[in-house]
């Protein structure tokens, strides 16, 4: 067996998804493996990954051994407890999809649908009245737990990701996987060199000759994917017909209001728009259907709605949403923007790459890439971008704006059949049931569903058994707590001033 161990690993481009995954595979193959990064400061990194989800709060403990506070500080960086959704059922309406639980599950059944009952008959406030992160993201207030909180306390167990500069992310990762023996060599790579026998990559050369050979390849070369596929011709699933935006303007400007542990989204006439607050700067982009606006009227628009004063010109990204056909293919594994793109709208790049790099351990190789495992990992992968793409279509076409054309396409586009069916059966009682090793929970999907106007008509029956007054304490009791947490929260300023502060502008 020790014969078959892989040896010697070229990851091709760096960034966050570059630098993870040398990160991660110097941690676990240790000595046993020569693992060399080849990068360009000519091509540079997209560089727009700056939210996360709360998987990457486990992937940097558990994985990498990254310590919280440092890597908050290091990257200039804050805390998300979830996403306010500005006017993207109707233009005035507003939501927070908050991360983590809602209320508490009562028997067999989710919290959700007792909350149900009351509030189609007028008696309980909204959903987010029930989900800590929901209150507290927009009172700016935020702590990571308390220690000391009993068990079952919504503040024994606070679910929140990340927001940061992502350049300094890259250079976070930089530092830790050369610590822990990673080589980078810079370089433009101008040639890839198949094996005649089967087709799989020997080397990459670059610009200056140098031949770099390797026994596994991973691609983080971003959109062009310039081994899965320039090079293997793997294919590529185009989502565009379910999501509209093939564009983006970035920019950053500086540090207006209150230091906010959410990331705001605004829908606009052609798209959306974010703003992700850091430490020493904010964050901003549009995202954007090139059918329905031109780039310098994106540009113009985002920036006459900026908090604060723009640090430079607006920078332009184009893309095309969807899927490499294989993730995985012959000697090759494509990781981040280079195995496929969806927009940042629920903040999943980096989740992806992430739970790519993660997946890539658990089937790791050997050198006689035992098929299985490819297909393993290729079906894996291809469900879980499919269903993060439905939860995502599923905000634009969950609205009643018709006021643009881009909306009205929205609104009236077809969608797949496994997201029609989940938006039927909540609109008739509020059911959802995750599908398999679906990375949203069913408090994601009932947040947004009910937050962009698909309420349903009726609740689960066994929520009947329950006797009205115990139902109403049941509710009640459950507001009355999340309500007494937040207030005992410090402000989101004063939490990082205490524990993360970074050091230098």
């Amino acid at each position: 067996m020790d014969d078959n161990r892989i040896r010697n690993i070229v990851v091709v481009g760096g960034g966050s998804a570059g630098w993870t995954a040398a990160a991660a595979l110097a941690t676990y193959l240790g000595k046993g493996a020569r693992i060399r990064l080849v990068e360009s400061e000519e091509i540079g990194i997209v560089g727009v990954g700056e939210s996360t989800v709360p998987f990457m709060k486990t992937f940097n403990a558990q994985v990498l051994g990254i310590k919280e506070a440092d890597f908050v500080a290091q990257t200039q960086g804050t805390f998300k407890l979830g996403i306010q959704f500005n006017d993207w059922g109707r233009i005035g309406d507003s939501y927070v999809h908050g991360f983590g639980t809602i209320g508490r599950s009562l028997g067999p059944l989710p919290f959700h649908q007792y909350w149900l009952k009351l509030f189609l008959a007028g008696r309980a406030p909204d959903i987010g009245a029930f989900s800590l992160p929901t209150v507290a993201a927009p009172l700016n207030r935020f702590t990571t737990g308390a220690a000391d909180a009993p068990p079952g306390s919504p503040l024994a167990d606070i679910a929140y990701g990340y927001q940061f500069d992502a350049g300094r992310y890259a250079r976070y990762l930089r530092e830790l996987a050369e610590r822990r023996g990673v080589q980078r060599i810079e370089g433009r790579i101008v040639d890839v060199v198949q094996r005649g026998d089967d087709g799989f990559i020997g080397a990459v050369v670059l610009q200056g000759g140098e031949r770099i050979e390797g026994e596994l390849f991973i691609d983080c070369s971003g959109f062009r994917g310039l081994l899965i596929e320039q090079t293997l011709k793997t294919g590529y699933d185009d989502w565009s017909q379910w999501l509209p935006c093939d564009r983006a303007m970035v920019v950053a400007c500086e540090s207006a209001g209150p230091l906010t542990p959410y990331t705001r989204v605004t829908a606009r006439a052609a798209g959306w728009q974010w703003r992700i607050p850091l430490q020493h700067r904010t964050g901003n982009g549009y995202v954007y259907s090139s059918r329905h606006i031109s780039d310098d009227e994106a540009a113009a628009s985002l920036l006459e709605t900026l908090d604060g004063t723009p640090l430079g010109e607006p920078r332009p990204l184009r893309f095309t949403p969807g899927r490499r056909k294989k993730f995985w293919q012959k000697n090759v594994v494509a990781v981040g923007l280079a195995g496929g793109f969806m927009e940042p709208l629920e903040s999943t790049a980096i989740y992806l790459a992430q739970s790519g790099i993660q997946r890539l351990l658990g089937l790791f190789p050997t050198r006689q890439f035992d098929p299985m495992l490819a297909d393993r990992f290729n079906r894996e992968s291809a469900f879980e971008h499919e269903r993060v793409r439905d939860f995502l279509v599923l905000h634009y076409h969950a609205t009643e704006r018709n006021d643009t054309p881009f909306w009205d396409h929205c609104r009236t586009m077809a969608i797949p059949d496994p997201l029609r069916e989940a938006i039927e059966l909540f609109r008739s009682d509020g059911r959802y049931f995750r599908n398999g090793e679906d990375f949203f929970a069913l408090p994601s999907w009932v947040q947004v569903m009910l937050g962009q106007r698909i309420v349903p008509q009726g609740y689960h029956p066994i929520v009947d058994e329950v006797p009205e007054a115990d139902l109403v304490a049941f509710v009640e009791r459950a507001r009355r707590t999340i309500a007494a947490c937040v207030e005992a929260m410090p402000s989101h300023r004063d939490y990082i001033d205490e524990h993360c502060k970074a050091l230098m502008a």
